[in-house]
C-alpha cells in the first residue's frame, strides 16, 4: 500500500506560479559616490517603494589603487562599494535596470554589476499579504 506523503497545496496551483513569476530580486553593486543619484533617480520615477542599501567591500577588475601610507606602498585588496537591493514585479525589471546603468555609469572600470534572481514569494509581516501586492 502506498501512502502520499506530500504535503497538499492550500491554495490553487496557478497562485503559487504567478507568484514565482512575478517579482525579481535586482541587486546593484555600485560605486558609493553613485548612490544618492540612484536613489533619487529611482524614486523620481516613481519606479520603486522601497530599497535596501548595505555597505559591502569586494573587487572585481578594478581590484583598488595603490596608496602610499608612511612611506610604505599599500594596494587594497577589497574597495568599498554600495549594494542596492530591490524587489520589483517581473514586468519592470528591463526599466529599472536601464534606470540603475543610466543613474551609476561613468564607463569607467569599477562600476559595478547587476544581478537580477528570481523571488518565489514575498510576505508583508505587518498584513500577511503575499506576492506583488507585498511589494
Amino acid at each position: 500500500m502506498t501512502v502520499n506523503t506530500r504535503k497538499q497545496p492550500t491554495q490553487p496551483l496557478w497562485v503559487w506560479i504567478r507568484r514565482r513569476i512575478l517579482m525579481k530580486k535586482i541587486e546593484a553593486i555600485i560605486r558609493s559616490d553613485k548612490l544618492e543619484d540612484l536613489k533619487n533617480t529611482l524614486t523620481g520615477n516613481g519606479l520603486t517603494k522601497g530599497m535596501t542599501v548595505s555597505q559591502v567591500l569586494g573587487h572585481g577588475t578594478q581590484r583598488g589603487f595603490a596608496e602610499f601610507v608612511r612611506g610604505q606602498r599599500i594596494v587594497p585588496t577589497l574597495l568599498a562599494k554600495v549594494k542596492v537591493e530591490i524587489v520589483v514585479k517581473d514586468l519592470a525589471v528591463d526599466e529599472v535596470v536601464d534606470t540603475i546603468r543610466s543613474a551609476v555609469a561613468t564607463g569607467e572600470v569599477g562600476d559595478g554589476k547587476i544581478f537580477i534572481v528570481p523571488i518565489d514569494d514575498v510576505i508583508r509581516i505587518r498584513t500577511g499579504e503575499r506576492g506583488g501586492d507585498a511589494i
